[in-house]
């Protein structure tokens, strides 16, 4: 007697063949996005972020950091709760500006999964000291570098350039897990008010190994049920790029700020459901606003995941129409304390899978000589 959760886990073992072949969305997990901002701006960043969380948007924009440091921490929960989202990061210019470092955590994992293969007894009763439960998480761990590179003479053109070390773990309870590493690449260039960017990601290919650990009952079950035991596969993830315009509309010298931007995230893995696509290309657009009072409130909204689908209304299966997933959101400065809000999805708006998401930022600046001898004078006149 199985229960209809007993063997979840295993079960998904079986997906994996000696030799994998290479296959699309591979560790998708990694795709999601971080950050309220970027969230709710639909993942358009190539171009314009520049805080803590560039190190996953575009390694580059670490350059553009105002602070003398920044940390940052988001956490989610999709699939009522079931899967938890979770990123922390933190990123350190030098003295001069020119370089910046990062390092970043992300963890997207369902925990507490019941595993009851030695819950249900031979003879149908029920062993509470036996039921135990497991986690299937995902894991990736960036550390980053960036610095400004001259490449015009032109004064009002600034360029950087950025690259992350990437390693990937991934597990299921104690049956599997596996390991990977790659490395992503990233430039930003400014002139005025305009804003361009290009985000390389596993540009070498990252290969990702899985090893098994069956114990003889798992081995059992698998038998049981049909399926091959694995004992060694890989995925590969094939090179991602996101090329980035973005445009400041009105002057800086305005109070108020209106950022737009617009993003090609062009995967290489295979036809995928995307607005563009091809056998061995796809295309997805995302597009971002961002409008901000004094650099401290801050309203947002994107688009991205733009599809065209066949209308369930046809029996003829000829017409068809257009999803999207449309995200908004907020954000607050106060003090060294950002706190950015975004409500999007991990669906089209045909069959919504909505979240709430938050994320924190503290920047930490130090104070000048000049600023430090002002604060003393005032201190010693009162």
């Amino acid at each position: 007697m199985l229960s209809k959760y007993s063997f979840t886990a295993i079960l998904a073992l079986s997906s994996y063949s000696l030799s994998a072949q290479p296959k699309i969305y591979v560790n998708e997990y990694l795709n999601i996005g971080v950050g309220g901002r970027g969230l709710a701006m639909g993942g358009a960043q190539a171009a314009s972020t520049n805080d803590v969380n560039s190190g996953y948007w575009n390694p580059a924009g670490l350059t553009r950091m105002q602070d003398d440091l920044q940390v940052g921490a988001m956490h989610a929960e999709y699939f009522a709760g079931n899967a938890k989202y979770d990123f922390i990061s933190a990123a350190m210019p030098t003295k001069d500006k020119k370089r910046a470092f990062g390092i970043s955590f992300l963890r997207f994992a369902t925990d507490d999964i019941p595993y009851t293969i030695d819950y249900i007894q031979p003879d149908g009763s029920f062993d509470e000291s036996k039921l135990k439960s497991i986690s299937a998480g995902d894991y990736a761990f960036l550390l980053s570098y960036a610095q400004q590179i001259k490449i015009f003479r032109n004064k009002e053109i600034t360029t950087s350039l950025g690259a992350n070390g990437k390693i990937i773990y991934r597990n299921i309870g104690s049956m599997a897990n596996a390991w990977g590493a790659g490395v992503d690449m990233g430039i930003q260039g400014t002139y005025k008010r305009l804003l361009i960017g290009l985000s390389a990601k596993d540009i070498t290919t990252t290969y990702t190994t899985w090893s098994f650990n069956l114990t003889e009952k798992e081995k059992e079950i698998f038998g049981q049920t049909g399926n091959e035991i694995p004992v060694k596969s890989y995925e590969v993830m094939n090179p991602r790029f996101n090329m980035g315009i973005g445009y400041n509309i009105l002057k800086s010298t305005r109070k108020i700020q209106l950022l737009a931007e617009i993003n090609a995230d062009l995967t290489t893995d295979g036809k995928r459901n995307t607005l563009i696509k091809s056998k061995s290309v796809s295309i997805d657009p995302r597009l971002g606003l961002e409008l901000d009072y004094r650099k401290t409130i801050f309203l947002r909204a994107g688009v991205c995941n733009i599809q065209k689908v066949l209308d369930d209304k046809d029996s003829l299966n000829k017409k068809t129409y257009t999803l999207y997933q449309p995200s908004i959101g907020v954000g607050l400065k106060l003090g060294p304390l950002v706190v950015d809000y975004a409500y999007t999805s991990l669906q089209t708006q045909n069959n919504p899978l909505y979240s709430h998401i938050v994320s924190l930022r503290i920047d930490i600046r130090k104070m000048s000589k000049k600023t430090t001898e002002s604060v003393e004078n005032k201190e010693t006149q009162k």
